[in-house]
């Protein structure tokens, strides 16, 4: 197989992506696969401005911040055996997967 897989994680807590991250490469380096990263990409941070009160005192306002963390990660010289491995491993719910082959 030997091609490159590219897996992409995304969540808005830091410390699940972190922990997932952890997991797929020690999964990876445990079927005799090379693994480059995890390589941090740029938080997206979204700021929401809100009215506290709905009628009166345009100045009080209150802001929301929503960041999402991204990891990046490259396997080469994969086997059948570590595709595998990566579809059985479980991933805490709050973090999004996408794999590229």
């Amino acid at each position: 197989m030997s091609q490159k897989v590219r897996i992409k994680l995304k969540s808005f807590d830091h410390n699940l992506v972190d922990k997932s991250a952890e997991k797929i490469v020690k999964t990876v380096k445990a079927t005799g696969a090379v693994v480059s990263g995890p390589i941090p990409l740029p938080t997206h941070k979204q700021i929401f401005t809100v009215l506290r009160s709905t009628f009166v005192n345009k100045k009080s306002r209150e802001q929301f911040e929503l960041s999402s963390y991204k990891r990046l990660m490259d396997i080469y010289s994969s086997t059948s055996k570590t595709i595998e491995a990566l579809m059985k491993l479980e991933l805490p719910s709050g973090v999004e997967v996408e794999i590229k082959a």
